[in-house]
């Protein structure tokens, strides 16, 4: 398991872990075996839980709320814009654009929630043991925030649903940039 240091406290979490692998090597009993192992794995459990190390394994319910709001707030200046329309009616005589446009939106969650090191994200318990849950539930709660609010404000009124879904996946691209932000923003305290 790799560990990347991001400051001086998740470097010594990180010693610590290197000094307990190198003392489980040499103690020579057993049950000091069974020591060392019992630290390393409670130093490990405080690194991925924040007390140690500020590391995110988990998606709660606080998380997809900070994703609404990073989505309200990138998405909000797009609902009044009637280029959002023009955008959709281009994507959707041009399908192989709109799934550059929807791969893209992917990408970019991606990295900003994991490439871009803003946190140390760790992926847990993944859907179908492969697919992460965080970036599905950012991207999810994007499009579900873009259709509903461009459907409440008539943006929207999915006479051409096809047009419709075009126009919802360019708000849709933008919200996810605004709700994997949001979703990563360090809490206080």
């Amino acid at each position: 398991m790799s560990r990347r240091a991001s400051g001086s406290e998740e470097a010594t979490v990180d010693e610590l872990l290197d000094q307990l692998d190198a003392l489980e090597e040499t103690v020579d009993t057993p049950s000091e075996q069974r020591e060392v192992r019992r630290a390393r794995r409670l130093a490990d459990r405080l690194s991925t839980t924040g007390v140690l190390g500020r590391v995110i394994t988990e998606f709660t319910r606080k998380d997809k709320a900070e994703a609404f709001v990073g989505s309200v707030v990138v998405g909000i200046p797009l609902l009044v814009e009637d280029g959002v329309l023009e955008i959709g009616a281009f994507l959707a005589s041009r399908p192989a654009f709109l799934l550059a446009t929807l791969a893209l939106a992917g990408a970019l969650v991606v990295g900003i929630l994991y490439v871009a090191d803003f946190r140390e994200v760790r992926v847990t318990d993944p859907y179908f043991g492969v697919v992460p849950r965080r970036p599905v539930w950012v991207l999810g709660i994007a499009f579900a925030t873009a259709a509903a609010t461009m459907t409440l404000w008539g943006r929207v009124t999915w006479a051409d649903p096809w047009v419709d879904l075009c126009s919802v996946s360019v708000v849709a691209t933008a919200m996810a940039v605004g709700g994997s932000i949001g979703d990563l923003l360090p809490e206080e305290g």
